[in-house]
């Protein structure tokens, strides 16, 4: 594992993303190829937040789908950081200071399990397990810095 004393310093800039997405409970497979962007918010910049923004396309039984997503990086005096959803509410924490970090979020009445492992210092992956009553999926992400 590579240490990572802040996240957000760390996960600052532009990162390509290949992500393979497993739908276990209809035995189907798709995969995400784009970008993650990590930057400051634009405002007065006081608390350190950096927008993360993911931008690419998503294959899904044959079909390409353009896909995005928006989350807020908020981070802490220790080097952790709170995790958002675009309109403010929490997703989970991040602590990245081992190099690993599982966080949990429970979303209605499913639940989604993420383990990040940052494996070098310009690569970070991330699983996702999402299981209940309405989703049993499995979501792989393999990040690489752009230069």
């Amino acid at each position: 594992m590579h240490l990572v004393p802040d996240a957000a310093a760390y996960l600052a800039g532009r990162w390509h993303i290949e992500r393979t997405v497993h739908d276990l409970r209809a035995g189907t497979t798709g995969t995400f190829r784009g970008t993650a962007d990590f930057t400051p918010d634009g405002s007065d910049g006081s608390d350190g937040a950096l927008r993360h923004a993911e931008e690419g396309v998503l294959t899904w039984q044959g079909v390409e789908h353009p896909a995005t997503r928006t989350l807020w990086l908020r981070p802490r005096p220790d080097g952790t950081a709170a995790v958002t959803f675009a309109d403010g509410r929490p997703f989970h924490d991040l602590d990245l200071r081992s190099g690993r970090w599982t966080a949990v979020h429970p979303c209605a009445a499913d639940r989604y399990e993420g383990t990040f492992a940052v494996t070098a210092a310009d690569r970070w992956d991330l699983t996702w397990r999402v299981t209940g009553p309405h989703k049993d999926q499995l979501l792989r992400s393999v990040h690489r810095r752009a230069d």
